[in-house]
């Protein structure tokens, strides 16, 4: 195992890293940018580096400072969390020419799955079911067009290089299709670098379900059980949980032996996240590959007892998983809840100030991944992500009602700072959320509703008692 080991990030998942580092004696590494100096990490970590200005670009993205860091350092190896230089390619190569281990999956692996219309179609080739649509890049408006019309409308445009819910639209008529394009384009190459993109049909009324692998360097590839992620804005998950609820058994087997089946069609290496759309029928497609650790993997740990951090360091160290598929047994039901510092009647707008107060909940089966404190500065810069609530119940009952309860006791205040917390409360208390009927759709219906009574959003974001 590593004796030293360079996070290269900031926040909770940097903090989250550290301490299972710190559990398995592995020295540890911050990095941060000139507004992180006061962050969590930087105090947990045994050593911090600092990296550059606020700017992403002249910081957590920035290469040279972070192999710098980890050379001065002697750390052995990188540990990216999720979001930044996670799933770069470039980045792997770089750790790889500089004798650092890159705690993920090799540089072509990553480079073939993170150009999602190449992920499409080996998927395909390695037989997994796959949305009609394009199987490479689109050359322009046109191709979109004629690729639309035979596959049918509604579509999605979706960046080639895109992730974390950015870089898509939906289309619903060939009259919308070469404006949306354009716009779709141009929002790729600002956000990713690549203004390429692919087309799919889109799914109504559609489920967003994904399964956590695990695969080794020794060929021993495991799945975690599955997620349901349809609690969705703009794309971006709000609230996750596991098992899915109300998913047959047939086709949870049948989805989990997918991901396993296209994991080891490509050989890959490390953690893995398979996200697939689940049609009303109960059909699924795979949607996209995650070549990293995802924000909510702590629900995947609360009903395994896996740590998936701990797996993700033995196999980059050349060790086999210290789990195999008979030792994974799921157990109860795990809710995530992302309490962002947004502001809901505004769209999600991001809301950044000085936090004056910041209490979190606690209790039985609670956990709160957060890096924020009293006095923490939530700044622009970064994602608005403040805390991650999650509990564990044996059943969905017990599990809502513990996480309404872990929600009413944040206690969080800040100049300017609103939270998503009063309405992640709204949708834990909608019937077909508590029924398990939701879609992808629902916080789309909720968005319209307050559009058309607006009285009833008149309660502020965030709840304080």
């Amino acid at each position: 195992m590593f004796s030293t080991v360079l996070i290269a990030n900031r926040g909770e998942i940097a903090l989250r890293v550290a301490r299972t580092c710190r559990e398995l004696g592995i020295r540890t590494v911050a990095v941060y940018s000139t507004v992180d100096r006061d962050s969590a990490v930087v105090r947990f970590a045994d050593e911090a580096v600092h990296i550059g200005p606020p700017p992403s670009k002249r910081s957590y993205l920035h290469i040279p400072s972070i192999i710098e860091a980890a050379l001065q350092t002697g750390a052995e190896a990188i540990h990216p969390g999720y979001g930044f230089l996670s799933e770069d390619p470039d980045f792997a190569e770089v750790c790889e020419t500089n004798g650092i281990t890159f705690v993920g999956p090799p540089a072509k692996i990553m480079r073939q799955l993170g150009d999602k219309a190449v992920a499409r179609a080996l998927m395909a080739q390695a037989g997994l079911p796959v949305l009609p649509g394009s199987h490479e890049a689109l050359t322009g408006p046109l191709a979109a067009q004629e690729t639309a019309r035979t596959v049918g409308f509604p579509v999605i445009l979706k960046a080639v290089a895109g992730g974390g819910g950015r870089g898509m639209a939906v289309v619903r008529n060939a009259e919308d299709l070469s404006r949306a394009y354009s716009r779709t384009s141009a929002h790729a190459r600002a956000v990713f670098g690549d203004e390429r993109l692919y087309l799919e049909r889109f799914v109504e009324d559609a489920r967003h379900i994904e399964v956590q692998v695990l695969r080794d360097t020794h060929g021993t590839t495991v799945h975690l059980g599955e997620r349901d992620c349809s609690v969705q804005r703009r794309h971006q998950k709000l609230i996750e949980e596991s098992p899915g609820p109300g998913l047959p058994e047939d086709v949870r087997a049948a989805i989990c032996a997918a991901a396993v089946q296209g994991a080891a069609a490509v050989g890959y290496v490390g953690a893995a996240t398979f996200e697939f759309v689940l049609t009303p029928d109960d059909e699924f497609y795979l949607m996209e590959i995650n070549c990293r650790l995802q924000v909510e993997h702590p629900v995947t740990e609360m009903v395994t007892g896996i740590d998936i951090v701990r797996e993700q360091l033995f196999v980059a160290a050349g060790q086999p998983l210290t789990i195999g598929q008979d030792d994974v047994r799921p157990r109860g039901v795990a809710l995530e809840c992302r309490v962002n510092a947004e502001d809901p009647a505004r769209e999600f707008a991001p809301t950044p100030g000085l936090l004056s107060e910041f209490v979190q909940p606690g209790g039985q089966f609670v956990r709160v991944d957060t890096h924020a404190y009293p006095g923490w500065y939530v700044g622009p810069d970064y994602d608005s992500l403040l805390a991650k609530a999650v509990v564990w119940a044996p059943d969905r009952p017990q599990a809502l009602a513990r996480m309404d309860r872990v929600l009413s006791e944040f206690r969080i205040d800040g100049c300017g700072v609103r939270t998503t917390i009063g309405f992640l409360r709204k949708v834990l208390a909608r019937e077909e959320f508590r029924t398990a009927r939701h879609t992808t759709g629902l916080v789309d219906a909720m968005a319209a509703e307050a559009t058309a009574q607006p009285e009833l959003e008149e309660a502020p974001a965030e709840v304080v008692t």
